[in-house]
């Protein structure tokens, strides 16, 4: 499809959506980004937003009304929604972080006692619903959550995935399922609960020891679960599970019902029963089936705090696996390299750095799939923190520069999240004085030691102090927290200073988080250094138990462009050991190019 053909489509689907409020009265909608999971990567069925403005980032909500559309997203996607909203009506509206609700802010000021707000309460969070709604009320407007307009208006809508889902079995599931009930159902006693309610698909999936392949990137499947204290069903598509699947779950007494099931379950709960639910992971749809005769008890899902926390079995795999992804990542940049080189090669671009590091990725046991998007960002698009090359748009690696390389896999054994960036040609002191800053953040964070129950968000401002203090600044959050093959985004852990006030950010043993400061020059580079870190024991005594981060990443970090004369010797100490360790543990899994490389960048400086 050509530009201006597509262009004129999506007018045409605002026009359709224009006429659709009109026909029901409605004076401005909203589209989240969302599903009825409050998932981060959507089935193609809910990608409404993005059929609706163009926009393809992981996170915004879009607004239209008569006379205005909008999409309201964060720094990581400004530079990008620029691109793909030029040429159409639609405004990008700035806000400072993911979680930022200043869309209702918006919706409060302009809309006008007596009108109609519409969004499908299917796919709006609880809380987010409530705040929404007392912010309309204020101002005497209609909030409207029972009617979907893009059904209406979407001809060839997707409909739900039906790939078939597995069960994450031993040795990689530490934790046996009918284990994972109990322990549930434990937390459910404490609070009083006869029985819980779960629509978030990571934790549905950590539950029932089950993935699925129904999400780009995620190994998760499309359910809602119920758990009660003799039981437990889970509402899946027809035909997604086998027979002998459905005759495992049923010894640990867990049935299957249609997916679709699930409301009418809820609306079916005995009167003055008892129901756990999470405010911040349930739709207001789902909660307002519950009967009002049932009591709700509203806390975090026990199995969202229990996830975060990793064995120290399943540490043990995120390790190895992460000594497999390291020497993937040994073949792949002795491949760039050697290439690079080369004068008489084919071109490579940034499409061709998505296929050679997941191909190396692939090649290594257990590996399932990227765990998100690969981004590879030469020169200019380094700087758009979440770019991701097309092939209508992308850029050849050739000339002087930085190549920023942010990339993942999952395997049965962990999730894996990585950033590297590496000099093509010649670099210029500029480009190594912010690489050595982002790299001092980087550091600091990893060497921190911090008492056990602070606060994530307390921990961001460690990795920005070098940054700070020359004068600059980046527009993402320092860390999120990493499931074990399972979402690489997921919490409750971040280190951000946008999250919000919540005590379960508190970092705890065994609750592995990115490390990931960056410096970015619109139109010039991007730098980000990122690895995983795994939260330990460091020390106890008279002001009680303090942590600290093993750092799990195994990959070298380009000395090439550091400025060593901005090192400190405790930095230079850190780098020259972590590589020792590099080193070390990837030896025994490469050999040929990818074992000189890795000698090579694990020199000591």
């Amino acid at each position: 499809m050509s530009t201006s053909d597509f262009k004129v489509q999506r007018d045409a689907r605002l026009a359709q959506l224009r006429a659709a409020m009109a026909r029901h009265g409605i004076d401005a909608c909203i589209v989240p980004s969302s599903d009825p999971h409050l998932s981060e990567y959507l089935p193609r069925r809910w990608q409404g937003r993005e059929w609706l403005s163009s926009f393809t980032g992981s996170v915004g909500t879009f607004i239209a009304t008569a006379d205005f559309s909008g999409v309201w997203t964060d720094g990581r996607y400004y530079t990008q929604a620029e691109t793909e909203l030029a040429g159409s009506e639609i405004r990008l509206m700035k806000i400072p972080s993911g979680a930022s609700l200043l869309h209702i802010d918006w919706l409060a000021a302009n809309m006008q006692p007596g009108q109609t707000v519409a969004v499908d309460a299917r796919v709006l969070g609880l809380a987010v619903a409530r705040l929404l709604g007392d912010a309309l009320k204020a101002r005497g407007v209609t909030l409207r959550t029972d009617i979907d307009l893009l059904d209406e208006i979407w001809s060839d809508r997707p409909g739900l995935p039906a790939d078939a889902l597995y069960e994450h079995a031993a040795p990689h599931a530490t934790v046996s399922r009918a284990d994972k009930l109990a322990a549930t159902r434990a937390e459910m006693d404490k609070l009083g609960a006869e029985r819980h309610f779960l629509s978030t698909l990571d934790d549905i999936g950590y539950l029932f020891n089950l993935r699925g392949s129904d999400v780009s990137f995620n190994p998760v499947f499309v359910a809602h679960a119920l758990v009660e204290r003799e039981g437990a069903t889970l509402f899946v598509a027809e035909g997604k599970a086998s027979d002998a699947l459905r005759a495992r779950l049923l010894e640990d007494g867990v049935r299957l019902a249609a997916y679709d099931e699930a409301a009418a379950a809820l609306a079916a709960l005995p009167e003055n029963s008892t129901l756990l639910v999470d405010p911040r992971r349930v739709t207001a749809g789902m909660r307002a089936a519950v009967p009002a005769s049932v009591r709700v008890v509203e806390a975090i899902n026990p199995t969202t705090f229990a996830k975060s926390r990793k064995t120290e079995a399943e540490a043990a795999h995120v390790r190895a696996t992460m000594e497999q992804d390291g020497a993937a990542l040994c073949e792949f940049f002795s491949w760039l390299e050697a290439t690079l080189g080369d004068a008489g090669r084919a071109p490579i671009t940034e499409l061709t750095i998505d296929e050679q590091i997941t191909a190396a990725r692939a090649r290594r046991p257990h590996f399932v799939s990227p765990s998100f998007g690969t981004i590879a960002g030469f020169n200019a698009n380094g700087a758009i923190m979440h770019y991701r090359a097309t092939p209508a748009s992308h850029a050849t690696i050739e000339g002087d520069g930085l190549l920023l390389i942010d990339s993942g896999g999952q395997y049965l054994g962990g999730t894996t999240d990585i950033t590297r960036v590496v000099p093509v040609g010649n670099i210029t002191a500029d480009h190594k004085r912010d690489f050595t800053l982002v790299l001092k953040g980087m550091m600091a964070l990893s060497m921190v030691h911090f008492p056990r129950g602070t606060r994530g968000p307390m921990l961001d401002a460690i990795a920005r102090a070098p940054i700070w203090a020359a004068g600059v600044d980046y527009g993402h959050g320092t860390g999120h927290g990493v499931g074990y093959f399972m979402n690489v985004h997921e919490g409750p852990q971040v280190i951000s200073p946008s999250a919000p006030p919540d005590p379960h950010t508190a970092i705890e043993p065994g609750m592995i988080t990115s490390n990931e400061p960056g410096i970015y020059k619109p139109g010039r580079w991007g730098i980000r250094i990122e690895n995983l870190v795994l939260a330990v024991p460091a020390a106890s005594g008279e002001f009680g138990e303090f942590l600290r981060f093993e750092t799990l990443t195994l990959c070298p970090i380009d000395t090439r462009c550091i400025d060593l004369a901005l090192l400190q010797p405790h930095e230079k100490e850190w780098l020259n050991g972590y590589h020792a360790e590099v080193r070390a543990r990837l030896l025994p899994h490469v050999d040929g190019a990818a074992r000189a490389w890795l000698e090579l960048r694990t020199e000591a400086i």
